[in-house]
């Protein structure tokens, strides 16, 4: 603790020295700055390679495509500018004994594309990866507003080390180098993102659209001025800012997606601008509103067993998904100069995600083995043990907001700088009288005379026949309701606090320059979740059966036939009108409403110091930062025979020192080496932290709030070459040795709180996990070649990943033992290949993204695991410039209609446990831009 404050002491002495000679009056002679742009003064060139040839001493242009070498002696110098896909570009420059010389640069006078199309977008996104202090990948949108693809998740498909975990067919959680979607960290203008659902420190980044955003940068490795708590990358979304173009621009879509389950039109629009208010102060921003409907044709399998040599599975469910999602975004930005130093701007972002899904569902639950079988399929008899069919719906409305806002600024008055910055973020996911589900039953016993068969002959789908009693199982009158759970509230929020400062010093030196620089962060969050459910059963006269009060109505599924099913509106109003018929069933209703609540703070307190090497060949980053993490823990123990809830609450702190250094190197012109070394890590899911307990009969569950947060050791060693006019191609390799991973454990005959348990599951920290790989990337613009085919693009990265860890299992007399696995979410082989063509007003794009299977979540044996299977999907696209300001398009995604899998390997085969199929959507529209 003496050390902490010793630190903050002096983070806090330098920082008053710095702002007392950054003051008015306190300039440094000889400064050389300048900006960088397009040859059409269109948008500045981030990122862009200033150099200073006779003092051997580089540069890179912010964002605004400023520029500045500070302490520059009075002389003649060439003033150099590199940015890939266009040539470099000298200027000679006189700087005088004192004062400011100012020096702009323009590229691509040469008839480069620097500034529109995919060879835009290749353009700025190579540029900043050269730029990079570290191993990076980056995507941008081009000058006019266009972005690859519909949401943040799905345009980082298309990156080296991507993974991208699907929900309903659309990219939504986002693995990087084979790692848990739990270990990355994203933020939105420098402000890291809380997640909006209750179990998860990860963002669903289906929330945000693309249409808002004007980069993403996945960093992979660290430096100490950055937040150490991610260990497979930190991902930053930066939204527009006026001080990012010379032009004004404004730009308005409208689109039309059409999808093939449904057979309806969903409609989409947006507009974003960007407005210079004069020279100093600038405002940037848009709005995008996305509405989708679409379907899911689903399976499911579950309680695989073997008895007397037939392999079957006990439940067995067909699910028809017909859902409607609702996003809008929003961002705005204002910037503005205060003098020639200071900068300062004002970012927020609003993402709201509405999600209404209808799911009806038949489900068989048999209580026996089957009567007969084999290999190709099982019959179950109901003579021979119960047979309980279930025809339900799920009526559920979920709305996810993020919302963050941060004020800052830059002070770069000559050799110090000055970053300053305080934001809010708040997420939240909300239902409040989801119907989830309302089930119709009927059990089918001995003397019912009823029989179902199962076909096992294909893996991916089990249809079924039944083989009597067809006449009680299609009679919904047969069918009597057994339960309404009513969701009257699920509220997660979590929000977070933050201040931030970072200040530098910079010495000019011989070949280059050296800075010295230290900051501070604070961040104070808290995570909550409030659930509420009431349980009802039907209090009437006579049962209420399915036939009854005109409930029933059609379904579009396509794998089964699951009739007779209720309509998907028609029992909402029914059951408030008659509300007063249903009794509240106080037992599953005190389960359901007391094992979830909890509250979390987690405070963190940070300091870095770092050196940094400068010169045109090398950059040195190294240093150390501390954090420093405090808990406050609130749950309960709830026991569900006596029905007694006990508050608990628990308080911890901990520190770790984080050293990291890194290494760019370039040799020659055009070839980057890069070597990192970093620690860093990954505090755990606030849920898994609360001390939620809970003991039914002889059995629990408990949160563990002394988890210890997963910590690595992480290596990168990386090779870029940039060739051509607008070319790379890089590989590289990285290395994590993960300590304290986090795995859920089944605890036999054992005692919490001195309650003997048969069996308490809970997390706890486990052996290590390493993660090893090699990645791959080549990218190209093919001017070189002769008319029409030099409008060719070519994309291409490949992923190779050994990610494994150790997990205790159980083997069949439930004895412990230590077995290794693939680390959840880590697919071994990932690559996507993109080849487009853009030449005079046509632009084509074909995009190809394979994942191989990977493991979504460990048993408690091997052949308990559940899989996801590999995939390959495909899109396509294709624009086209009517006038230089108006563009239709459209967009075929999923060409190739691939399905979700996810199966278990036992005895011998894939044994199914879910599938899903969306089929294919179709996307038309026009974009204009003013």
């Amino acid at each position: 603790m003496h050390q902490l404050r010793s630190i903050r002491s002096r983070i806090l002495l330098g920082t008053c020295l710095s702002l007392a000679a950054a003051l008015p009056g306190a300039a440094i002679a000889s400064d050389l700055v300048g900006t960088v742009s397009d040859a059409t003064d269109t948008r500045a060139l981030q990122s862009a390679q200033v150099r200073l040839v006779e003092l051997g001493r580089t540069a890179e242009a912010d964002r605004d495509g400023s520029f500045r070498f500070s302490d520059v002696p009075a002389g003649t110098y060439t003033l150099e500018a590199r940015y890939v896909g266009a040539a470099p570009v000298t200027r000679t420059v006189e700087v005088p004994a004192s004062g400011t010389v100012t020096a702009n640069l323009v590229l691509g006078t040469d008839g480069s594309i620097l500034v529109i199309g995919q060879a835009a977008n290749l353009s700025s996104s190579l540029s900043r990866q050269r730029a990079a202090d570290g191993v990076e990948s980056v995507l941008t949108r081009d000058g006019i507003g266009q972005f690859p693809d519909q949401n943040v998740a799905e345009s980082l498909r298309r990156l080296p080390g991507v993974n991208i975990l699907d929900d309903q067919g659309e990219g939504r959680f986002v693995s990087i180098r084979g790692l848990d979607p739990e270990l990355n960290a994203a933020s939105v203008n420098g402000v890291r993102l809380p997640a909006p659902e209750s179990d998860v420190r990860s963002v669903a980044l289906d929330v945000i659209s693309s249409d808002i955003i004007e980069s993403i940068e996945v960093k992979k490795s660290l430096t100490p001025d950055m937040d150490a708590d991610t260990i497979g990358a930190s991902i930053e979304i930066r939204t527009t800012s006026a001080f990012d173009r010379k032009k004004d621009l404004l730009v308005v879509k409208a689109e039309g997606s059409y999808n093939d389950l449904t057979e309806s039109v969903s409609p989409k629009g947006s507009f974003d601008f960007s407005k210079k208010l004069g020279d100093n102060v600038g405002v940037a921003g848009g709005v995008s509103y996305y509405k989708r409907k679409f379907a899911t044709n689903n399976q499911e399998m579950d309680g695989w067993d073997e008895d007397d040599g037939l392999v079957y599975a006990d439940t067995v469910e067909y699910r028809d998904y017909d859902v409607e999602r609702e996003r809008i975004s929003a961002s705005l930005s204002f910037d503005f100069r205060v003098g020639d130093t200071t900068t300062l701007y004002a970012r927020g972002l609003y993402s709201q995600f509405d999600d209404q899904e209808y799911r009806r569902r038949l489900t068989f639950e048999m209580d026996e083995a089957p009567s007969a079988g084999d290999a190709n399929g099982v019959s179950f008899d109901a003579d021979d043990g119960e047979i309980s069919v279930q025809r339900d719906l799920k009526d559920r409305f979920e709305r996810q907001r993020i919302r963050s806002l941060v004020f800052g600024g830059e002070t770069d008055s000559g050799p110090w700088n000055l970053k300053y910055s305080a934001s809010w973020a708040k997420s939240s996911e909300k239902e409040a009288g989801s119907i989830d589900p309302v089930v119709y039953e009927r059990v089918f016993e001995d003397g019912d005379g009823f029989g179902v068969d199962f076909d096992y002959r294909r893996d991916r789908i089990v249809p079924y026949a039944i083989t009597s009693g067809v006449a009680a199982f299609l009679d919904p009158s047969e069918y009597e309701l057994d339960k309404v759970e009513l969701t009257t509230l699920s509220d997660a929020r979590d929000r977070e606090y933050a201040l931030k400062a970072d200040i530098a010093r910079s010495f000019a030196m011989q070949d280059g320059a050296f800075t010295l620089q230290f900051g501070t962060k604070a961040r104070w969050r808290k995570k909550s979740y409030n659930a509420d459910l009431e349980v009802y059963e039907w209090d009437g006269a006579d049962d209420l059966t399915l036939d009854m009060h005109d409930l029933l109505g059609p379904h579009d599924y396509d794998l089964a036939a699951i009739e007779p099913m209720l309509a998907k509106k028609k029992f909402r109003p029914f059951f408030f009108q008659n509300i007063g018929s249903f009794e509240l069933d106080d037992g599953d209703t005190f389960e359901e409403s007391e094992v979830a609540d909890f509250m979390v703070k987690e405070d963190v307190l940070a300091g870095y110091a770092l050196g940094r090497w400068d010169s045109d060949t090398l950059r040195i980053i190294g240093g150390v930062r501390v954090e420093q993490t405090k808990n406050d823990i609130r749950g309960k123990e709830v026991i569900l025979d006596d029905e007694t809830v006990t508050p608990l609450r628990f308080t911890r702190k901990y520190t770790d020192w984080l050293p990291s250094l890194t290494f760019r190197f370039e040799p020659q012109q055009n070839l980057v080496l890069r070597a990192a070394g970093y620690r860093s890590l990954v505090r755990p899911k606030l849920s898994k932290l609360a001390p939620n307990v809970i003991i039914d009969d002889d059995e629990g569950e408990a949160g563990n709030p002394f988890l210890k947060p997963y910590r690595a050791w992480n290596a990168d060693l990386s090779a870029e070459y940039y060739f051509g006019r607008n070319a790379a191609v890089s590989a590289g390799f990285f290395w994590k040795d993960i300590k304290d991973y986090i795995v859920d454990v089944t605890e036999f005959d054992t005692s919490y709180n001195g309650i003997d348990l048969d069996e308490l599951t809970t997390a706890i920290n486990g052996e290590s996990a390493e993660i090893k790989g090699f990645e791959f990337s080549y990218s190209q613009q093919m001017s070189f070649l002769p008319a029409p085919f030099d409008g060719l693009l070519a994309q291409f990265n490949y992923t190779y990943t050994d990610a494994k860890g150790t997990l205790v299992s159980y083997d069949g007399d439930d004895q412990p033992y230590l077995r290794t696995i693939a680390l959840p979410a880590s697919s071994k082989h990932t690559f996507n290949a993109v080849l487009g063509y853009e030449k005079g007003p046509v632009s084509l794009r074909v995009a190809g993204t394979y994942r191989d299977k990977y493991l979504d979540e460990a048993g408690g044996a091997a052949n308990e695991d559940r899989i996801v299977a590999d995939q390959f999907k495909l899109d396509l696209s294709a624009k086209f410039r009517i006038t230089p300001g108006v563009r239709i398009f459209a967009e075929w995604v999923n060409v190739t209609d691939a399905p979700y899998f996810a199966y278990q390997q036992f005895e011998g085969r894939r044994r199914l446990l879910q599938y899903e199929d969306y089929s294919w959507t179709a996307k038309f529209g026009v974009s204009a831009n003013f």
